[in-house]
């Protein structure tokens, strides 16, 4: 008879294939959640530090997209694909995040937007098609320190906004 330990922290069975990434940010979820509906507002806060984006084409719907170019600080284009696979306002979005529509390496994220007082805890699940892409882009595209810093652009986007909504 096989015996299970109660008391240790239930895991994912895609553990080994994901990326969590969490943040407080000090807006209301509404206002959080906003910044992912227009391109005039993913082009302020997408992407790591010293990054830019050129957006060829965007549609926030179910089953549209975002064609995308990230321009790195060294001058590296990087071709990107989101696919929007759910949209829950204001609380949850489902995409599937590759280089070009039938990229076979694309992998699933989710960002949920939780209301914690007048903030919003914002959580990114990525989950790769294998942990050998998985452990690829922590260690050669440095996933995890470019989400942190891709939800740091957010917190400081977000942040300006409602400051200047309050200005007005």
């Amino acid at each position: 008879m096989a015996s299970t330990q109660r008391d240790a922290p239930a895991q994912s069975a895609t553990a080994d294939r994901e990326i969590v990434i969490t943040r407080v940010i000090n807006a209301p979820r509404e206002l959080v959640f906003d910044a992912f509906t227009a391109v005039r507002h993913l082009a302020q806060w997408w992407g790591p530090e010293g990054f830019t984006t050129t957006t060829r084409a965007f549609e926030f719907h179910v089953g549209e997209a975002w064609d995308f170019v990230m321009h790195g600080p060294d001058g590296t284009d990087y071709q990107e694909w989101i696919t929007w696979t759910e949209i829950t306002t204001p609380t949850r979005i489902a995409m599937l995040h590759g280089e070009s529509i039938n990229d076979p390496n694309a992998f699933e994220s989710t960002l949920t937007f939780a209301a914690d007082g007048a903030a919003t805890l914002i959580e990114m699940r990525t989950v790769f098609p294998s942990n050998e892409l998985r452990d690829e882009a922590v260690e050669k595209y440095h996933a995890i320190e470019g989400g942190q810093q891709t939800l740091g652009n957010l917190a400081a986007y977000v942040a300006e906004t409602a400051q200047a909504g309050t200005k007005s």
